[in-house]
């Protein structure tokens, strides 16, 4: 079997699917890639057994159908450092040995049997389906992994909970501390469902999904979850458990509402954090008519540091604590020029969403209040 493919649409790919490889494997061929070639089109599969990842690219030249594995390490090493170029590869389908030929050179290799290479299960008939944008479920990912939680006691805080409702898809991570919701409008369902995507099929999407209009399709069941995409799928192993009622946390009554400029905050966070404690990263924010007062203190050095911002705001003073390095990440995981703050008072959790909101995403980040030593 001889095929010619793009070098560079091929190290790509190969990148993108070895972060699906574990460090370990019990059955080595799981440390190989998966190569078939059907129809003038070539597909890549990784897996971990739990994650399975394909990707196809089409083929400028081709002679015949037929599969083979390849160890993983040794093909990407060996294709990374190429420039682009046309890449033949050449395989003897009964000895498994394997040409890649390229502008100046060669490289052979011996391969493994496709056969041995595990197959994914099938997704069950009673399958659920819908359909996103890239842009939407790539954006919702994105924005969500920082607050998923590192629980081994508590694994389904440690996914993503896609959690439908008859107003929308909500796209759900949390670790107690912090909570983002990302509230996709035209997704709907007519009956309560949902599922908890683990954090590291998350990011693997998070990696190889195009910020575009195309279609994600995704059927999952209770126990699996096939994602479809343009130019591959991810078919994985979802999170067992009920997840946590986190609508519970979200406050409805905070009235207090401040609006300030995204990039100006994050830069007085960057400049006052240093001065904070260590351990704790307590930020004070002391909020009154058109200005927003921030300040740390780092008792044990005696450092402190006060910055004044201005802000939208003609409410009651306020003063609230929050640890900056989590405020750090929610401001960085939106887009907005602007960030609207709703709070009630320095003990109910604070809420941040963009300013103005997207018509079709409603996005919404909640962080826990620290304690304020007076």
């Amino acid at each position: 079997m001889r095929f010619t493919v793009s070098s560079t649409q091929l190290g790509s790919c190969l990148s993108n699917l070895s972060k699906v490889i574990a460090t370990k494997n019990a059955m080595p061929i799981l440390n190989c890639f998966l190569f078939e070639v059907n129809g003038g089109e070539l597909t890549v599969t990784a897996s971990d057994t739990e994650n399975v990842m394909k990707s196809s690219i089409p083929l400028d030249e081709y002679d015949c159908d037929g599969a083979f594995c390849l160890t993983s390490r040794t093909i990407l090493d060996a294709i990374k450092e190429l420039a682009e170029q046309p890449v033949t590869v050449d395989v003897d389908l009964e000895t498994l040995s394997t040409s890649i030929l390229y502008l100046n050179g060669v490289y052979n290799i011996v391969g493994l049997n496709a056969e041995d290479y595990p197959r994914n299960t099938p997704i069950q008939n009673d399958q659920r389906m819908f359909t996103i944008t890239s842009e939407t479920l790539a954006g919702s990912i994105a924005r969500a992994l920082f607050a998923t939680a590192q629980d081994e006691l508590r694994p389904v805080m440690n996914g993503l909970f896609f959690d439908f409702k008859p107003e929308g898809l909500a796209i759900v991570a949390t670790d107690g501390h912090k909570l983002v919701r990302s509230m996709v409008h035209n997704i709907a369902a007519d009956d309560i469902m949902g599922f908890i995507l683990p954090k590291k099929p998350a990011t693997l999407l998070k990696n190889v999904l195009k910020k575009d209009d195309s279609e994600v399709v995704i059927k999952f069941d209770t126990r699996n979850a096939e994602i479809s995409f343009a130019g591959g799928c991810l078919i994985c192993r979802l999170t067992e458990g009920k997840y946590p009622n986190y609508q519970t946390v979200i406050p409805v009554n905070n009235n207090n509402y401040i609006t300030i400029n995204r990039r100006s905050l994050i830069g007085t966070l960057r400049r006052v954090l240093p001065f904070a404690n260590d351990s704790s990263q307590l930020i004070r924010f002391k909020i009154s008519s058109g200005k927003m007062e921030i300040s740390s203190e780092d008792i044990d050095f005696s450092t402190s540091a006060k910055e004044e911002v201005v802000c939208d705001y003609d409410g009651t003073p306020i003063t609230i604590g929050f640890k900056g390095s989590t405020l750090t990440e929610v401001l960085n995981n939106l887009e907005s020029e602007d960030v609207t703050f709703k709070l009630a008072d320095e003990a109910r959790a604070g809420i941040v969403i963009p300013s103005p909101q997207d018509e079709v995403v409603d996005i919404l980040m909640l962080m826990m209040p620290m304690l304020l030593n007076d």
